[in-house]
């Protein structure tokens, strides 16, 4: 057997065969060759990227030179193709290195769709076959010693900038392979960077920054593809240089630039079903590694359960997301999850940690248009009864005069009640002193000087106060009316 029949594990019998390009027979002929030929060099470390580039465009030139009746277009187009084969990722390479791109979503060999700006497109570009697109998928999730094929049909991986893909073959998909590649951005976000982006507001930055500082406890939530990750890499960059971090994730894709990090990943299950290495063992194998903080890169199962005691034992400062649609759905989210451990806790127990252990929910969601923002800063509070207290001290409004900017993030009035702010020596930003809240509540009216947080609490009050009266004397309205219908009678 030749050295590429052994990459390849043997070439599997497919339908729907797509080769519309009249090419594809001289490109898949040479690529082999190339593999054949060039075999261990492709693999030499010693090599550097750019000379092994050098190397496999020279080897494919002179294939190509042999072959008659090819325009210099052609033969161009080819190399480039062909190389791209050999050493990158096929057809899509293109859209990888093109940094408007944020997805990539393969769903079969002639359909191929990208995100830019939040927004779906479907490209002209073509897989050969379903045998090219498998042999791609192969060599992805090869990279990072993970396999899929008949027997493992899904798989998890990344590729080495740390773009996440998924992959999923026959039986479970039944229209051929697909594969999603949710590509890493090149930029590193930061929050002055989401600032400038409006995905929020430099009073809401000024706040998380405050928040980092004073090691609150935050989370995450939103849906897929809201930008979640982003914002961890993004408020994880406040993180003191001095803090020792580890970052624990199912497929790595956090990039921290601190001098002091430790990079974990969970292993799935080998061939034989052995070998698993779950994110609630990292989490748990963490607590023995001296952390300052820890960043769970998502929970999605038991180990939230883990998490929750980590933050309860003093590794304050520790960060995570999750999928929820509100604030409070997070709450519910992590409940479930912490059920999933198997552990039997009554449900006041679950939320008395949760209450304990968090102090920051932050949501995030993709809107219509594209854009993503944050649409909800809200603080975790005491318990109140059976239920774990919230309070939003950034809300998302709708601008109704100016429907094409369609709302921001503005501060509430309310002041976080968390005592971490005077234990670590951090001041809330000034606005939250000099606040007060303006004739549409929106925290930016006329009157900007005073109003303290009693002031404001009272005003609150007052008004709930006299709702809670109206409520009491329409009722007693009611009433009354119905006794003299009963009287009447």
């Amino acid at each position: 057997m030749e050295l590429r029949e052994r990459l390849q594990g043997g070439r599997p019998v497919v339908t729907g065969e797509v080769r519309s390009d009249s090419f594809a027979d001289l490109k898949d002929r040479i690529h082999q060759a190339v593999i054949s030929d060039l075999g261990p060099r492709l693999y030499n470390e010693s090599l550097s990227a750019t000379s092994l580039h050098e190397v496999v465009m020279a080897d494919i030139r002179n294939r190509l030179a042999q072959e008659r009746g090819l325009a210099i277009a052609d033969r161009d187009r080819l190399v480039q193709e062909i190389a791209d084969d050999t050493l990158g990722h096929g057809p899509i390479e293109p859209l990888l290195q093109d940094e408007a791109v944020t997805e990539v979503m393969v769903n079969g060999p002639a359909d191929v769709w990208v995100e830019r700006s939040g927004m779906l497109h479907k490209t002209p570009i073509r897989f050969t076959d379903e045998h090219h697109l498998r042999r791609i998928i192969n060599k992805i999730v090869a990279q990072v010693g993970r396999r899929v094929d008949e027997s493992s049909p899904m798989v998890d991986a990344r590729l080495p900038d740390g773009s996440r893909v998924n992959a999923v073959l026959p039986p479970l998909s039944l229209t051929g392979p697909l594969l999603t590649i949710r590509k890493f951005s090149k930029q590193r976000w930061d929050l002055a960077g989401l600032v400038a982006n409006n995905s929020l507001p430099s009073q809401a930055r000024e706040f998380l920054e405050a928040c980092i500082k004073a090691e609150m406890n935050v989370l995450i939530s939103g849906g897929t593809g809201s930008g979640k990750t982003t914002l961890l890499n993004a408020m994880s960059a406040s993180i003191p240089e001095s803090e020792r971090i580890v970052t624990i994730e199912d497929a790595a894709e956090l990039r921290l630039h601190q001098a002091h990090v430790l990079r974990l990943e969970a292993r799935p299950k080998n061939i034989e079903g052995q070998g698993e290495i779950p994110i609630r063992d990292l989490v748990r194998n963490s607590l023995r590694m001296r952390p300052d903080r820890i960043i769970v890169g998502e929970v999605r199962g038991a180990e939230a359960l883990d998490m929750l005691q980590a933050m309860n034992t003093g590794h304050d400062g520790s960060l995570s997301t999750c999928h929820a649609n509100t604030p409070r759905d997070a709450i519910a989210r992590v409940e479930s999850m912490v059920l999933m451990a198997g552990i039997d806790l009554p449900i006041s127990a679950i939320r008395q940690q949760i209450s304990r252990a968090l102090d920051l929910l932050v949501q995030i969601e993709r809107f219509g248009d594209g854009a993503r923002k944050i649409t909800s800063i809200t603080e975790v509070q005491r318990m109140e009864g059976d239920t774990v207290t919230l309070q939003e001290v950034f809300e998302y409004q709708i601008d109704r005069t100016h429907t094409e900017t369609g709302g921001s993030l503005v501060y509430t009035g309310l002041r976080p009640s968390s005592d971490k702010f005077a234990k670590h020596a951090i001041a809330l930003p000034r606005f939250m002193d000099q606040h007060r809240f303006g004739p549409d509540r929106s925290g930016f009216g006329s009157d900007r000087s005073g109003g303290g947080l009693a002031e404001r609490v009272a005003d609150r009050v007052a008004a709930q106060t006299a709702a809670q009266a109206a409520q009491t004397v329409a009722a007693g309205a009611r009433q009354l009316r119905v006794d003299g219908r009963r009287s009447t009678r």
